[in-house]
């Protein structure tokens, strides 16, 4: 007989230890009882969620964790679950996952290899076990081994797990997405299986966690190095198949499979999932956001509408004497095109009271970028009162192009609470439009919005490129500084204008002040901004 293992790609939130609990139960009940089957796996920390940080340095919350997971193992009957949780023991901590069998918890292995590296911070918080053994355990009389997610990076504990006698092995994981990501990964998954012959199955948590948004994409990979499709991206499933242990491959039952892998398809999706996740955990049901008639806006508004509905989510026109008759209309044409409630409050008021009451500081002064930050700062107010009085989260619009030059107002467009295109550079925006709109539903996103020159409509006949390099030419530019950290004479040696180069750099260096202060907003990129991207504000380096 098949050895039948379901594997749990689900959301398990972070802090929620007894509501986890509950869901590991159920979910267990259902491979158990719907399912039949063998083995169900859960995702890396599962019983805390991924990453509690320094929730870990509190011994209560590590004590009620150890109760749930005892508490939870109590209740195993009729099939093996194998669930993560920290394992403190005195003043130490594991990142473990326990085999819960027979009303118990039967053994546990505790990852060996942590990472510290990009967001992972995990040497903060866990330690290694010197004298840890490999965990391999019987189910149906196939020999199942467990390593732990960045385990798997490195051949040592895999091959020590085989020798050990497993002939199939389970990884749970939490492993945010980074675009390409995939593809390392079932690259990764044949390379192990070409260095250690043995079926692997990779189970990745899914859903979004204040800057991460973990995709799942669970995937199997059979003996003889065949990896199969994976699991559809962002999504909660039970996920089901069969093992044939003696000629080590799986035939997938119940595993929906990925159909769009491509870069935009996956961001999408990522965001969708990072700005729904985000609202629910934190007990938004709408949200507000200003809509300029510019693309930033265009594309999260459209965003929001995918991942909380129309009915959820108001758009705000926020015009001054500079904005275009343009600029409106397209703001409406797309809040109508989407069904979302739009308001208007023009700004002119309050912008004409700061005028007021800072004219005599003001007084002999050219105007200049305050007065043009003032207007960003009145629609910033408005947005925030709006929020405040009537509920429901401010999403900010502002791009990683803009926030890597500082081309954005702090307390003004960056006002809000969580900022969905942070770590999408400008010429992304345009090409993840361009995308929504070729889904096959409908332009979603006015044409119009899309082709029309950028413009933070400050001033009289203003353009982005008044103040900043083409998109095309800065984003190049900051590709190389920012995600593959090139240094300025490594960029200048690509064929870049020396000058351009070291402006942009210098704009990328004197702007960390306002970063810092920025809304979270999804990862998706190898080097993000926020915990990924950690430089200090005041620096005196310059290469």
């Amino acid at each position: 007989m098949p050895l039948r293992i379901a594997l749990a790609q689900f959301d398990f939130p972070v802090g929620a230890i007894e509501a986890n609990a509950a869901k590991i139960a159920r979910l267990i009940a259902e491979a158990r009882d719907v399912h039949r089957a063998d083995l169900v796996l859960f995702p890396e920390l599962a019983l805390c969620g991924y990453l509690p940080e320094d929730l870990l340095l509190r011994p209560a919350f590590l004590a009620d964790c150890e109760r749930a997971i005892g508490e939870l193992a109590a209740t195993v009957t009729g099939i093996v679950a194998v669930v993560g949780w920290p394992q403190a023991v005195g003043t130490v901590v594991f990142n473990a996952a326990s085999v819960l069998r027979d009303g118990g918890i039967e053994c546990s292995y505790r990852k060996r290899e942590l990472p510290n590296y990009a967001v992972f911070d995990e040497r903060r918080y866990f330690s290694v076990d010197p004298d840890g053994e490999p965990c391999v355990f019987d189910v149906g009389g196939t020999a199942v081994g467990l390593v732990i997610c960045e385990d798997l990076w490195f051949p040592e504990p895999l091959a020590r797990t085989v020798a050990a006698g497993a002939s199939l092995v389970i990884v749970p994981n939490a492993s945010p997405f980074e675009r390409d990501k995939t593809a390392q990964r079932d690259a990764l998954l044949a390379q192990r299986v070409r260095e250690t012959p043995v079926a692997l199955a990779y189970l990745n948590v899914v859903g979004g966690q204040d800057e991460l948004v973990f995709d799942g994409s669970s995937v199997l990979a059979d003996a003889d190095g065949t990896v199969h499709p994976n699991a559809r991206a962002f999504e909660d499933h039970l996920l089901v198949a069969e093992f044939d242990t003696a000629a080590g491959k799986f035939r997938p039952t119940d595993w929906p499979a990925e159909v769009d892998e491509s870069r935009e398809s996956l961001a999408w999706r990522g965001i969708v999932r990072g700005i729904r996740d985000y609202c629910g955990k934190n007990g938004f049901e709408k949200v507000w956001l200003g809509t300029s008639g510019g693309v930033d806006s265009a594309l999260v508004l459209a965003l929001a509408v995918d991942a909380l509905g129309a009915a959820n989510v108001t758009g705000v026109r926020l015009p001054s004497r500079y904005t275009s008759d343009l600029s409106n209309d397209l703001a409406e044409i797309q809040a109508r095109k989407l069904c979302v409630k739009l308001m208007t409050i023009p700004i002119e008021a309050p912008f004409g009271g700061y005028l007021a009451a800072l004219a005599p500081a003001f007084a002999g002064q050219p105007l200049g970028v305050a007065e043009e930050n003032l207007q960003s700062r009145s629609r910033g107010a408005i947005l925030m009162a709006l929020s405040n009085k009537f509920g429901g989260l401010l999403l900010t619009t502002g791009n990683k192009s803009e926030y890597a030059v500082g081309y954005a107002t702090i307390y003004g467009d960056m006002c809000g609470g969580f900022a969905p295109v942070k770590d999408l550079y400008k010429t992304e925006v345009f090409a993840l439009c361009r995308w929504r709109n070729g889904r096959g539903d409908g332009e979603v996103i006015p044409d119009a919005v899309i082709e029309r020159p950028p413009s933070a409509e400050l001033r009289e006949n203003q353009t982005d490129q008044d103040s900043l390099p083409p998109y095309e030419l800065l984003d190049a530019i900051l590709l190389r500084y920012i995600d593959q950290e090139k240094s300025a004479a490594d960029i200048v040696a690509e064929g870049f204008d020396p000058a351009t180069v070291q402006r942009v750099l210098r704009l990328v260096k004197i702007s960390e002040w306002k970063r810092r202060q920025a809304a979270p907003g999804p990862k998706l990129s190898r080097r993000a901004f926020g915990r990924e991207r950690r430089y200090p504000i005041s620096s005196g380096y310059r290469g």
